[in-house]
């Protein structure tokens, strides 16, 4: 009789080749419409002539049911990154997006139709956005948010304390918030140093994490201390996602509004 393979080995799970190098969709995830289809093709081609993948983690994004994804957003290129990530990781990415974007002609349209949520800043419609957001991870949908809800202000682009938007969404909906690492994004395009894009293929990383415990959190009425507790649970997640990826200790979270005026140039 052909002894039985040991305990550890029976246990592994894993993915057929091809969805293992993440070169295609993941089976089993979200139904994508024909035409936003069309329109995630072309942002997959845009971001596969300007980067070399790095890619990883992708097991600890749900294929079913509500997820909030959060990432460290460092430039203005890296939501393409995160977005081509999450489509091939087998969800419908839908991101908060500001207001003017969604005005653009022809890219308004465009991005409405694939599920995105404009948002005002700094104003009454910005809690409107977050009931949408609500409603749609009632409807299992996954949302993605940048909890800084800015390009960080961290001179040297780690995360900094986010607001306590996603805290909140997070409480309130018991979703799992899933931190996604990305760094090389600056190799493509950096605004502060030069506007142009720049040719060739970059190398990026994009590495999922799984999801942060907010265990002791959740089943009460959240007090405003509860809300900051989390959301710099979730940023500092993300920020030791980032100290793998990057393979440096990371420094302490980042305050902007303690910034110090020295600190006010940056260096990547």
């Amino acid at each position: 009789m052909r002894p039985a393979p040991p305990e550890k080995a029976s246990q592994q799970v894993t993915e057929p080749r091809s969805e293992a190098q993440y070169t295609f969709r993941r089976r089993g995830g979200d139904r994508i419409p024909a035409d936003v289809q069309v329109y995630a093709n072309i942002v997959k081609g845009a971001t596969l002539g300007l980067s070399r993948r790095d890619w990883s983690g992708m097991e600890h994004v749900p294929l079913q049911g509500p997820a909030i994804l959060v990432w460290n957003h460092y430039s203005d290129i890296d939501p393409l990154m995160v977005v081509h990530y999450v489509y091939n990781a087998g969800r419908h990415p839908r991101f908060l997006l500001k207001e003017s974007i969604v005005k653009v002609p022809v890219v308004g349209a465009i991005l409405k139709r694939s599920g995105q949520i404009p948002v005002k800043r700094g104003s009454a419609e910005a809690a409107d956005s977050l009931r949408v957001l609500q409603q749609q991870l009632a409807e299992g949908h996954v949302v993605i948010m940048a909890p800084e809800g800015t390009v960080t202000k961290e001179p040297d682009r780690w995360p900094m304390r986010g607001k306590t938007g996603v805290a909140r969404l997070a409480l309130e909906s018991g979703a799992p918030v899933i931190p996604i690492v990305q760094w090389g994004a600056l190799g493509i395009h950096d605004r502060k140093r030069d506007p142009k894009f720049k040719l060739g293929r970059k190398p990026v990383t994009v590495r999922a994490f799984p999801p942060v415990d907010l265990s002791r959190w959740l089943g009460k009425e959240p007090t405003r201390d509860d809300l900051v507790q989390v959301s710099d649970a979730i940023m500092e997640a993300l920020r030791a996602g980032l100290a793998e990826v990057r393979g440096q200790e990371a420094p302490p979270l980042f305050d902007p509004r303690q910034q110090r005026p020295e600190e006010s140039e940056s260096s990547e």
